[in-house]
């Protein structure tokens, strides 16, 4: 297989596992009930366009961030590791997202208002949080711009996967239901596991050449 389309599929499954679209749907039900179709679409693409801005920005800085504070790429993946493994082991465990639901006030607050949902809590901490942060510059930071370009184009695909799965949420819950978004999400979550001891390991290995 092609080094470069191995690459594609390894940084496409681990952001969907991280994004997790099928698992984040009933949240933003949740989040968006009681809202009409125009404004939820809205929402929707407001929250996914500035994850891909604010993944993309820690992507193509992530080696100037770690020459600004003398951190090595090794103890960068080491770091990133555990902490990609945490948030699988912690969906392989039926953990979920700590986003709650706003309050009735918020809700009547207005359109405005309503899409400052978009900035928190959907885009920041649920869709770009630490992991998909870590992870993103944890593919990017070997400085090949070619694996940038990579890493970009595969967060855009689970970008877009992701709003059609909140736009089409009703539909896609009610299809799969919420025991089989449950065996997705912790699937994901060995998948996560998976991608963070890799990430722990080559960050070991690169150490230990090192010294």
């Amino acid at each position: 297989m092609n080094p470069e389309v191995a690459f594609f599929g390894t940084v496409f499954a681990s952001f969907f596992a991280i994004m997790n679209p099928f698992a984040n749907t009933p949240v933003f039900l949740g989040l968006t009930e009681g809202m009409d179709k125009k404004t939820t679409r809205q929402l929707a693409f407001r929250a996914l366009a500035l994850t891909f801005i604010i993944m993309a920005a820690f992507a193509a800085s992530g080696n100037f961030l770690l020459s600004f504070f003398g951190i090595t790429l090794y103890a960068f993946k080491i770091a990133g590791g555990v902490l990609v493994g945490l948030v699988g082991y912690h969906l392989l465990n039926g953990g979920s997202s700590g986003v709650q639901q706003p309050s009735d006030e918020h809700m009547k607050e207005g359109g405005d208002a309503v899409l400052g949902m978009a900035v928190s809590p959907l885009a920041m901490p649920l869709l770009a949080g630490p992991g998909t942060l870590v992870t993103g510059m944890n593919f990017a930071a070997d400085g090949h711009r070619g694996h940038l370009l990579v890493v970009l184009i595969a967060f855009a695909v689970v970008c877009v996967i992701t709003f059609f799965c909140f736009i089409g949420g009703q539909v896609i819950t009610r299809v799969l239901g919420k025991n089989f978004i449950m065996v997705i999400s912790r699937i994901m979550g060995l998948i996560l596991a998976v991608v963070g001891t890799q990430m722990l390991i080559e960050g070991i290995r690169a150490a230990v050449a090192a010294s």
